[in-house]
């Protein structure tokens, strides 16, 4: 694999933080920059492994309304298709519904 040209960026943390990088970048026998770097790699944003339970659970919350609010939205369309579809066959077949009732 080809090396990436480094480029050099300076970011604000904070002391515990700082703290935290070199214990972990001692442990590993690397670099604190060498930290970042696999961290930023690490983070996948599209991963539900990132996600706290909470978060998880607004996620499935929202979703589940959405699917709520298109179900009853679709069913409003279909009752009133099938309403047309009944209103057209009792002007078209006047008797079809009295011999089938």
């Amino acid at each position: 694999m080809k090396a990436e040209k480094l480029i050099r960026k300076q970011f604000m943390v904070s002391k515990s933080q700082i703290r935290k990088l070199e214990k972990i970048a001692k442990e590993k026998k690397s670099s604190a920059a060498q930290m970042v770097r696999e961290a930023i790699d690490a983070y996948d944003p599209d991963s539900l492994d990132n996600i706290s339970e909470s978060e998880l659970l607004d996620l499935v919350s929202q979703r589940v309304k959405e699917a709520i609010a298109e179900t009853v939205t679709t069913r409003k369309k279909l009752n009133k298709f099938f309403d047309e579809v009944e209103n057209r066959e009792e002007l078209n077949f006047p008797n079809i519904k009295q011999a089938m009732g």
